[in-house]
């Protein structure tokens, strides 16, 4: 055998053991990112908001929702992040899972490894990778340039964890910049306020959980009730958050 058919036999070999294919003959890199988070779809139970999938990935076998979205058993997907909710109960597919990891974004090619938390401070895998619990003070990045100028009766960041215990279980507006936002996680969109105040422990960021969307650096005002310790389970909980909020007014240029 000459030279030159040993190289193109090795060649060969090189470049058909660079890809596997799944099982609906799409051909997947076998080279991925280094820590890229990848896994095989095995069964899909579609709901009316989420799509749940049993998958692969590694040797280890989970179930994992995403926002619902056309999903086949034997696909392969990245993901970027996954938030871990233990004894999960869904209404829409009344259905109890011990452990489902929910993720925001799925894709067929590499996606890049976000460093926030969809439901507060840092995210514990479904945009980041710290799986640090959310204590319930806000590890938010404070924003010292925003001061909104407010009249005596306008309800203030710092006054509503002041007054935490009179505004519990009532509804309220309040108004600010926003800060962060995380679309459609759990079936909400989680928005962070703040105003330039800051309360006598230190809390400078209002969580809001809504169906409206708003980007950051809108000026807003939110309507919602006020709701203490809550738990969302795997870490999060808060000590403050308003939820179920109606968008009453924005604007997209700020005067900070």
């Amino acid at each position: 055998m000459n030279m030159l058919r040993v190289f193109g036999i090795v060649m060969l070999v090189i470049v058909f053991s660079s890809c596997v294919r799944n099982k609906s003959g799409v051909p997947v890199q076998n080279e991925v990112p280094a820590n890229a988070n990848v896994f095989e779809v095995k069964e899909v139970v579609q709901g009316s908001t989420y799509t749940y999938m049993n998958v692969k990935e590694g040797m280890a076998e989970k179930w994992v929702a995403v926002t619902k979205q056309d999903v086949d058993a034997g696909d392969v997907y990245y993901y970027d992040n996954e938030l871990e909710m233990k004894n999960f109960h869904s209404k829409e597919i009344d259905r109890t899972f011990d452990i489902i990891y929910f993720v925001s974004h799925i894709s067929k090619t590499p996606v890049a490894q976000a460093p926030q938390n969809p439901m507060g401070g840092m995210m514990p895998g479904m945009g980041g990778g710290d799986m640090a619990a959310h204590s319930g003070r806000v590890t938010t990045e404070e924003h010292n340039e925003i001061s909104l100028e407010k009249s005596g009766n306008e309800v203030t960041v710092a006054g509503v964890f002041d007054n935490r215990d009179s505004y519990s279980g009532k509804e309220i507006e309040i108004r600010g910049v926003v800060v962060k936002v995380n679309k459609s996680v759990m079936g909400k969109n989680w928005i962070h306020i703040q105003d330039g105040t800051s309360g006598s422990d230190g809390s400078y960021d209002l969580t809001i959980t809504s169906q409206d969307v708003a980007e950051v650096d809108d000026e807003v005002t939110f309507k919602g009730k006020i709701t203490l310790e809550k738990d969302f389970g795997a870490g999060y909980f808060y000590e403050v958050i308003m939820e179920d909020a109606t968008l009453v007014a924005t604007s997209s240029t700020v005067n900070l």
